[in-house]
């Protein structure tokens, strides 16, 4: 079952992938719960581009640890950083 984030920061997405798959909950469920989360993908990762050539590495590096921290959050293990 997917649900759509649209209109969530990226951190927000990501906390509420996790939550809604988290094991604590105990919930045995024959499907999974998620939703797209593009958008706890893009933000930083345009931040980083900014379009330029030069940057596109850098944009890939922070794209890889996106999509690390969203597949912990799609298996209920995402941890938030301290604040």
């Amino acid at each position: 079952i997917l649900f759509l984030s649209g209109g969530l920061c990226e951190e927000h997405a990501t906390v509420y992938l996790n939550a809604i798959n988290d094991p604590d909950l105990g919930l045995n469920r024959p499907w999974v719960l998620s939703f797209s989360f593009g958008r706890a993908l893009q933000s930083s990762v345009l931040k980083a581009w900014a379009g330029k050539d030069e940057n596109v590495s850098k944009a890939q590096e922070v794209f890889l640890n996106r999509c690390k921290v969203n597949g912990a959050a799609q298996l209920g293990q995402y941890k938030t950083k301290p604040e």
